[in-house]
């Protein structure tokens, strides 16, 4: 058995870091699946293709679903489901990680690079445990207190034991922005709830802030003052444009969906104003809603598309194409404009192979949900009341692992559940392995004649 083990060992260690990830992940969505097709986790309507897809979104950090959480899924089978949303939240791979360090075990080179792919933007294998037992510790610790809050938020509306289930329920999907929601409505039945709307709210911002970011206020916070080796207090440039993009874009998507329209007029001001910044923080990451989405302007529907296309941050339980690479993008497109060789953010010249990448990365994105799109005009059209916009609008809610739908996820054909399965696991996952395939690409030997062509 040793022997057996130590071989399966010596192979994963000699995989490349995104064969890893996908493998993980693809691993844990295959146990979910089988678990959530038991007839203990559901009360018989859920399929094979049905629970599969309620893997993936889960596994995903996404919060689409066929079915209803509450009502298609026993107690059993909701514990399995916000045991897949933690699992894919923090990171298949650093649940592998900590086992292996738990049983005293050294990490391979291999798993940690594969680490460092999906959590972090510097090597860290020489002080990985510290920073992952900071970054769980701050996990719980946020999650903990996020479902303490909740739980008096719910108590005034439901009886005490189903007020902490709902509110632990809640808080992992909150924090790890995946959407998952007890209620048929989502969080339409609590939107004049303030305790529990600004809890979600917070945590959703501290889940899609991304973990370089939460190690880096670690740092600050941890650093003490007389420590004069350590240099100044400040933040990273990573964590100064994902935090400066994230706030940008929350306050720009509620001034639009303000301006747009989100709640019907007879509502008060204080209600559209709480209504549109919410959904303007849920729709980059978690996929929560107060409101009807089916029932928005398309302006405004629009503008939750651009918002859901940007996602969180890197590192983060957010999907989309993250904060930064769309800030380095407009870094990259200013400088052009102005005739300058190198993208500048905040007084710092980025190199070009990193602004490469991140146009590579939206690149494949665009590219990536023009297919979808095509292929889900194609798939769903005899589907009754589906326009375009609810195509557009599902397809890039799944490649951002958001969760928000105008009511078609039900609807989807078998064809149309397979792709927005595979979009939400490429969501998740695209934008890591896509970074990694772009380090190991080699130079070209041979270089082709130059030619010149008109553009514009």
């Amino acid at each position: 058995m040793r022997e057996r083990i130590k071989r399966v060992s010596q192979t994963i260690a000699t995989r490349s870091p995104e064969k890893l990830l996908v493998g993980s992940f693809a691993l844990v969505i295959g146990i979910g699946t089988i678990l959530l097709a038991l007839p203990v986790s559901q009360h018989g309507s859920v399929g094979f293709l049905d629970a599969l897809f309620t893997a993936t979104s889960a596994v995903c950090v996404t919060g689409l679903t066929v079915v209803d959480t509450n009502t298609a899924y026993t107690t059993f089978g909701q514990v399995m489901i916000i045991i897949l949303i933690q699992a894919g939240g923090v990171g298949v791979m650093a649940f592998a990680a900590i086992a292996l360090y738990l049983l005293g075990r050294r990490l391979s080179l291999s798993v940690r690079a594969a680490l460092n792919s999906a959590m972090f933007q510097k090597e860290i294998a020489s002080e990985f445990a510290s920073i992952f037992w900071r970054i769980l510790r701050f996990v719980l610790i946020i999650e903990t207190i996020g479902a303490i809050l909740l739980f008096f938020g719910m108590l005034t509306q439901e009886g005490a034991a189903r007020a902490a289930y709902s509110a632990l329920f809640h808080s992992i999907s909150a924090f790890c922005n995946a959407g998952f929601s007890l209620y048929s409505d989502s969080l339409v039945g609590l939107r004049d709830n303030p305790l529990v709307i600004v809890t979600i709210t917070l945590l959703i911002v501290l889940g899609g802030i991304g973990h370089p970011v939460a190690v880096d206020f670690w740092r600050i916070i941890g650093t003490p003052k007389s420590d004069a080796a350590a240099g100044p207090k400040r933040l990273t440039l990573n964590s100064s444009i994902a935090l400066s993009t994230s706030v940008g874009l929350i306050l720009g998507g509620f001034v639009l969906l303000l301006a747009f329209g989100l709640t019907p007029h007879e509502h008060s001001w204080s209600t559209r104003l709480f209504a549109a910044f919410f959904q303007s923080v849920t729709a980059r990451t978690a996929g929560f809603n107060t409101v009807n989405v089916g029932s928005l302007p398309l302006a405004s529907l629009m503008a939750l598309v651009f918002l859901m296309f940007i996602g969180g941050s890197p590192g983060s339980c957010a999907g989309g194409i993250k904060t930064t690479t769309f800030a380095l993008w407009v870094a990259r497109l200013l400088s052009l404009l102005r005739g300058e060789k190198w993208a500048r953010i905040f007084g710092r010249h980025i190199p070009g192979e990193i602004s490469r990448r991140a146009s590579m990365m939206i690149g494949l994105a665009v590219l990536w949900n023009l297919f979808g799109l095509l292929f889900l005009l194609a798939t769903e059209r005899e589907t009754p009341g589906v326009g375009m916009h609810d195509v557009l609008f599902e397809q890039i809610s799944a490649f951002g692992t958001v969760g928000l739908s105008t009511g078609l996820t039900p609807k989807l054909t078998g064809a149309g559940k397979l792709w927005i399965i595979t979009t939400m696991f490429v969501g998740r996952l695209g934008p890591l392995t896509m970074a990694s395939w772009a380090f190991s690409r080699k130079t070209p030997g041979v270089r082709y004649p130059e030619g010149r062509i008109m553009i514009g």
